[in-house]
């Protein structure tokens, strides 16, 4: 794991635009936003899922790398004074902050922008169409009927008691919907797995993508803002719905239990090729940051 995040920070390096490279402005910001720090969970996802496929590492690095500048874009402007105000994201100031407000806004849209260059003209798949329906999965997942739109319901349920299944529906938007594309994206990086292979990682991705928001929350409530990198019990401060204010920590921890016994159960059929995704559920699931 610990190589795979190395190789991941190297290769996002390596793409990033150069410091010096006009407008250096916003590229020393991208380059902050996006290098040093983060578990780089859905790269990691990606590899793995890469590894079941039997994908060449050079595709699967390019889906990774895509996603993860999504994931950074969407934190960078997660963490505005429009959406939750943050001044702390994996223990440094937050984008805005050590920039400005429109930097960061432009950051954002910057590493959004060169992900979509990215899985466009580098091969990712082995046919043009193929190609062209990932390039497709990638747009759906991070849009209004993705990331995007989750953010957009998460903002609209401030202060609101959601059910839930309302919650449920949020997260596999807002988190759940990112992460299933890394998965997926990497295993369609190769061309060794039938269509029950696809539909049974389909199934692993959304409970990972679900148990990973659980432990998010369920974190926000116990560990310190040191620890987690971002202010902790901002969620409670701002009366946002989670997993713990309408479960119970107790009841939320069985939930993300349960979504880990589903994600290995979806995975039986693969036996040790799978290796590496159930070290993955795990991690997700016993984290403490």
């Amino acid at each position: 794991m610990r190589q795979r995040q190395m190789r991941m920070e190297a290769v996002l390096e390596q793409l990033l635009p150069a410091p010096e490279l006009a407008p250096q402005r916003l590229h020393q910001a991208m380059r902050y936003a996006a290098l040093g720090g983060g578990k780089r969970v859905r790269p990691l996802l990606a590899y793995a899922a890469g590894e079941l496929g039997g994908a060449p590492v050079e595709r699967v690095e390019t889906v990774a790398a895509a996603v993860e500048l999504i994931h950074v874009y969407s934190l960078v402007h997660d963490d505005l004074p429009c959406m939750d105000d943050d001044d702390l994201r994996r223990g440094k100031p937050t984008c805005h902050v050590q920039f400005d407000e429109a930097t960061a806004l432009l950051v954002g849209d910057s590493l959004q922008s060169l992900a979509f260059q990215l899985v466009a003209e580098r091969t990712i798949a082995h046919s043009a169409a193929l190609q062209l329906e990932l390039v497709r999965m990638l747009a759906l997942a991070a849009g209004s009927r993705g990331m995007a739109g989750g953010q957009a319901i998460d903002l609209d349920s401030v202060g609101k008691s959601l059910t839930q299944t309302e919650l449920e529906f949020m997260h596999m938007h807002k988190t759940g919907a990112l992460i299933r594309a890394a998965v997926l994206l990497g295993a369609h990086c190769g061309d060794g797995l039938e269509a029950e292979h696809l539909d049974a990682i389909n199934h692993y991705a959304k409970c990972v993508g679900l148990a990973f928001q659980v432990v998010d929350d369920i974190l926000d409530v116990e560990a310190s803002t040191a620890t987690l990198g971002k202010t902790a019990g901002k969620d409670a401060e701002n009366n946002k719905p989670t997993y713990v204010s309408i479960l119970g920590l107790s009841d939320a921890r069985n939930l993300a239990q349960e979504l880990h016994q589903n994600a290995l159960s979806a995975l039986t059929g693969f036996g040790d090729k799978a290796r590496r995704l159930v070290q993955l559920a795990d991690f997700i699931v016993r984290r403490q940051s």
